[in-house]
This record gives C-alpha cells, structure tokens and sequence, in this order.
C-alpha cells in the first residue's frame, strides 16, 4: 500500500512525461520538437507524392480504357473492311456480264466463271470456307442441320443428299449445310 505522500505509479496505458533529465545529453525540447517536425513534414510529402501518384495511375487507366473502347468501335465498324475489298471485284465483274449488249451463252458462262473464282478468292482470302458434306459423311450437327431422315442402303447418321452449301469464317459457323440423313434401321 502506498502512503499518502508518495506519488503513485504512472497508468501503462498513459504516456510517462518527459523529464528533461531523461533526453540525450546536449538535446533540448525544442530539437526534439525540430525533429519531429521534419518527420512529419516528410511523412506529408511521400503522401502528397502517393496521392499524386494515384490520380495519374487513375488518369493512364482511364486513358487505356477509352483507346480500348474506340479500338473495338473501329474493329466493329472497320472489320469487314478487307473482306468488302474482296467482293468490289466481283461486283465490277457482275455489273461489266450485265453492260454487254449482246453475248451468246458461251461468253456468259466464262464470264459467269471467272467471277465465281474471283469470289472463291475472295471467300478464301477471308477464311470463309465451304461445308460441303459428301454421301456418306457422318453427320455431324455441329456443322449440318438436318432437313429430314430417310431409309438409305448406308450406315444410319450419314449424310445422304446435301441440299445447301454451309460456311464458316475461321473456326465459327456462319450458316449450316443443309442436308438429308440416312435413317436408323
């Protein structure tokens, strides 16, 4: 028990005082307010750098974000670009069999073939490729569309008789082939 004359303890939860005794030899309180001044003067200064250091993190992300979205507006307005490229000649071609006033049915035809290779090239030049089962086949429904079975002398699910020409650009199917398949049975 502590006498009513002696001071008592210090809480551990409050900060001792500072005795002047207790600082480094040749310190006073004011170069220790001087020091801790600079501290927090530079502790505000890497903050305003982090800050400044965000906003612009900010900015450049927004900045990315926008020339992303005006790439994809591009692409999509754009995209099909080098395919119509493709297809200009065989529109000339098509107009130049219709301006011929008279032709026999033997410079039709060659005029009608030279452009449907100029429109193979152009389908190839683009990666649109024909799906053009043959008897036979298996059927596969990923790549035909089945019109109707039929009882056929080959092995059931096979394509019997193609109706239409599918297509697919690169790896994706733009249209089906349209196709009759043999019956199970």
């Amino acid at each position: 028990m502590t006498a009513p004359h002696e001071p008592a303890d210090p809480r551990p939860d409050e900060p001792a005082a500072q005795d002047p005794a207790a600082q480094a030899p040749g310190s006073t309180p004011a170069d220790s307010l001087a020091e801790l001044q600079a501290r927090l003067d530079a502790a505000q200064a890497q903050a305003t750098d982090h800050y400044d250091q965000l906003l612009r993190a900010r900015a450049e992300m927004e900045n990315v974000r926008r020339r992303a979205q005006d790439d994809v507006a591009k692409a999509r307005k754009f995209g099909i670009e080098s395919f119509a490229e493709s297809l200009v000649p065989v529109k000339d071609s098509l107009e130049a069999a219709l301006a011929q006033a008279e032709q026999t049915a033997e410079t039709l035809r060659e005029g009608v073939d030279v452009t449907l290779k100029q429109l193979t090239a152009a389908f190839e030049r683009n990666h649109l490729k024909e799906i053009h089962p043959q008897q036979g086949d298996k059927f596969d429904p990923h790549l035909h569309q089945a019109i109707s079975t039929v009882p056929a002398d080959q092995p059931a699910n096979t394509v019997v008789q193609t109706l239409q020409k599918g297509y697919m650009i690169a790896d994706r199917v733009l249209r089906p082939a349209l196709v009759i398949v043999a019956a199970q049975g």
